[in-house]
């Protein structure tokens, strides 16, 4: 493992720019000169962590023989792709609110790997239906997260609608029924992802065990996280679901979507010491 300073570093760079983001944009009322030209050096500070998180990413769980991915790795490589894609569409969207909520958990998850450290490489890592597999459920993962983050900045805005003295953070943000629109948006492509996520697993245990499909924790919730979020798309295509009904299905599929696999590789790895299933 890379040497701890480093996690330790790239951590309290996530931490700083959290703390930045909370006093800039959440502790200060709406007046005040336009925020265009710090916000453009925002975009670029961010790189900073982003960029020194990815190297610490590719030496945790790339370098050397096989692929180590515990649960700290894969929790790391999540935030940093949550991160990422969120960097990336703060360029075509005025989201700067996720900023504070996002900084927080990319702390925590970059220096996870600290203190779970993984040392053993996954197995069959070599064949490239689990490198497309791996990929692909690691972006859904991601963009689910974002839909979370984001559907709790609504429910937010929603509660401090009539307040009479918002915050910055939520003054910027796009009208409720934009952020609406944008969440779908998110939820879809993550739907996608999982479908292909939950297709490219069956394909690589087929290759690997000789069954596509096995009755184990993470398939289960896996399939039911799916249905989740297939019953919230077509509830919002065919009988319009939004608002709180749309709060409390994104976070109960965000919810089974992480038992499925963080949740079930924590209890193996960490509670019950156990090696990769």
């Amino acid at each position: 493992m890379a040497n701890v300073a480093f996690y330790l570093i790239t951590s309290l760079m996530y931490a700083a720019l959290a703390a930045y983001f909370w006093r800039t944009l959440w502790l200060v009322p709406a007046e005040g000169a336009p925020r265009t030209r710090a916000a453009s050096l925002e975009r670029v500070i961010v790189l900073a962590p982003l960029i020194a998180h990815a190297a610490l990413i590719y030496v945790s769980v790339f370098a050397g023989a096989g692929v180590r991915l515990g649960v700290a790795n894969a929790v790391s490589i999540i935030v940093w792709l949550t991160v990422l894609i969120y960097w990336l569409g703060n360029l075509f969207y005025d989201i700067e609110g996720l900023q504070g909520m996002v900084m927080p958990v990319a702390a925590i998850g970059a220096f996870l790997p600290v203190l779970f450290p993984e040392v053993r490489a996954l197995p069959n890592t070599e064949l490239a239906t689990f490198k497309v597999h791996l990929l692909i459920s690691m972006l859904a993962y991601s963009l689910f997260t974002i839909a979370a983050l984001h559907v709790l900045l609504m429910a937010l805005i929603e509660r401090r609608l009539h307040g009479a003295h918002l915050p910055l953070a939520l003054q910027k943000l796009p009208p409720l029924l934009t952020m609406e629109t944008l969440l779908f948006r998110i939820i879809a492509a993550g739907f996608v992802l999982l479908t292909l996520t939950l297709a490219t697993g069956l394909v690589f245990s087929e290759e690997v065990f000789g069954k596509a499909l096995r009755f184990e924790h993470k398939t289960v919730f896996g399939i039911l996280s799916w249905l989740i979020f297939a019953a919230l798309l077509g509830g919002r295509q065919f009988y319009g679901w939004r608002g709180r009904v749309a709060v409390r299905w994104t976070l109960a599929g965000f919810l089974v979507l992480v038992l499925a696999y963080i949740g079930s590789k924590f209890v193996l790895e960490v509670i019950l010491g156990r090696g990769y299933a």
